[in-house]
């Protein structure tokens, strides 16, 4: 028979009897206490079957069961059997919940698979287009009893949000369109001066400033200036239960707070437009008479060859067009924010995110269709 740690406290003895081993326990058995380990009782040996007696054991605590559980989980990892049966049933059945508590079985897969996660990304895709087709419906429905009555529209609102929208934003309109026309016109020159073709530099800025830039920038710019100002202000409205109020008076908040905003960018986002390409020219022509010594005049003489009207009306019409997309994003999400702070912010994001990119597939569509056309 070997014995272990006969001078601690906490004694085991370990005995191999064919392939059994027999293991006794004895003395005090404290947390506290030097105890032996069941790596140090094992050993070398393999046995088949480990059988446990503390017929000796004085005193236990939790440190005698997480022996014997460690001695479990051995005999379970190399295919052991652990006879128990000697055992108090008390020190059985902590040992049963002891085992029970390090399980880490998951009753089912909770992740989500391919088929789940495509059909809640078109689930909620549906569920968005829904609501702005709804939104939209009911600003034209709106719109349409206005043409009938248009004595209960609010003029005085729609005058104010054209200043708002359309005078106060002169400026950075002005620095944004300017620059990009010296950028285009740098970039054309660095192709068109190497086969002789300085001259045609106001051919590209023109075209692209009146039927592409002009309407393309003063749209972004005002999806972040403007749209996220209607968010900002529609969204705070229905924090403080404005918009409630005026429902529960039985006025439509699409035609109170909407229709003034909808028109109003309606309006001056292509005369903004109009004006973004005038100063987009002027920058091209800057940069032709300084970089490539061509005079303004027949910088002018060289565009009308190429610009037409139905170049600027086409810019015209895409003007118009994300005006409303701006105006339309930005109210729906002010309305659709939830009644808080942080709601009030993510609606002011989410209408800009909204309206750039609905600005660019209606100016892909625009493309598409007016090269079809021929416009």
């Amino acid at each position: 028979m070997a014995v272990l740690s006969e001078t601690l406290p906490a004694r085991v003895a370990a005995e191999m009897a064919g392939d059994v081993l027999e293991v006794s326990l004895g003395g005090v058995w404290q947390a506290a206490e030097v105890r032996p380990s069941w790596g140090e009782v094992l050993g070398t040996r393999r046995p088949a079957r480990v059988r446990f007696r503390v017929d000796e054991v004085e005193k236990w605590d939790s440190s005698l069961l997480l022996f014997l559980f460690a001695a479990q989980q051995w005999c379970q990892a190399n295919g052991a059997h652990a006879d128990v049966g000697a055992l108090p049933e008390k020190i059985r059945l902590l040992l049963t919940q002891l085992a029970a508590s390090h399980e880490t079985c998951v009753p089912f897969d909770r992740t989500e698979n391919f088929l789940i996660t495509v059909g809640l990304a078109t689930r909620d895709l549906v569920s968005k287009g829904t609501a702005m087709s709804s939104f939209v419906g009911e600003c034209v429905l709106s719109a349409a009893r206005v043409v009938k009555n248009p004595r209960k529209f609010r003029w005085r609102d729609c005058i104010v949000e054209m200043q708002q929208c359309g005078a106060m934003a002169l400026p950075i309109v002005s620095l944004i369109s300017f620059l990009v026309g010296v950028t285009l016109a740098y970039t054309g020159a660095l192709v068109l001066r190497q086969y002789g073709g300085d001259i045609y530099v106001a051919d590209l800025i023109g075209l692209a400033m009146v039927r592409e830039m002009g309407a393309m920038m003063t749209g972004v710019v005002l999806a972040g200036r403007t749209g996220a100002a209607f968010a900002a202000q529609l969204g705070n409205m229905k924090a403080n239960e404005e918009i409630d109020a005026l429902e529960t008076l039985g006025i439509p908040a699409v035609t109170f707070l909407v229709l003034p905003r909808l028109l109003a960018l309606g309006v001056m986002m292509p005369l903004l437009a109009l004006y973004a390409n005038a100063l987009g020219i002027l920058g091209g022509m800057a940069v032709a008479r300084g970089v490539l010594s061509i005079s303004p005049t027949a910088f002018w003489v060289e565009m009308l060859t190429i610009v037409s009207l139905g170049d600027v009306a086409a810019g015209v019409i895409k003007a118009v067009t994300f005006g409303l997309i701006v105006g339309v994003a930005g109210c729906l999400r002010g309305l659709q924010a939830d009644r808080s702070a942080a709601g009030v912010g993510r609606a002011a994001t989410s209408a800009v995110v909204t309206a750039i990119l609905f600005i660019i597939v209606a100016d892909a569509i625009f493309a598409v269709l007016f090269n079809i056309v021929g416009l």
